[in-house]
């Protein structure tokens, strides 16, 4: 019987430090994504200033894959606002869940001390 319990504890000890491997994973990668999508924005809006600054008439050019269209400053200046805020809406979304995902790496945690204790209370 003790051993069914112990083979038991070890299984869902196992399962649960497994998940708590993924959750850091996934926590490291929305801060790294979060770190893009930040630079991203900041690069957006030093753009949209230096564009700003030119004479209405100046020719500019978007790149679309590997050619650039002619294109007029008021519309590279909306593109570049429309970039700016999926990047900004994009981060919030990162945020939330990342904070889901910390909630979660603590029920891990909580859950593996909750184990460890039990297996400490089976073994006496």
């Amino acid at each position: 019987m003790a051993k069914t319990v112990d083979l038991e504890l070890k299984r869902a000890f196992a399962e649960l430090q497994q998940k708590m491997l993924e959750t850091t994973q996934k926590l490291k990668l929305a801060d790294v994504q979060i770190d893009s999508l930040k630079r991203s924005m900041q690069h957006a809006m030093l753009t949209a200033k230096e564009i700003a600054a030119l004479p209405p008439e100046t020719k500019t050019y978007e790149s679309v894959g590997r050619m650039f269209l002619l294109t007029d400053i008021a519309e590279v200046g909306q593109n570049l606002q429309k970039k700016s805020a999926i990047s900004s809406d994009r981060i919030k979304t990162l945020e939330n869940n990342k904070q889901y995902l910390e909630r979660s790496l603590k029920d891990s945690e909580n859950n593996l001390r909750e184990m460890v204790q039990q297996k400490k209370q089976f073994a006496t």
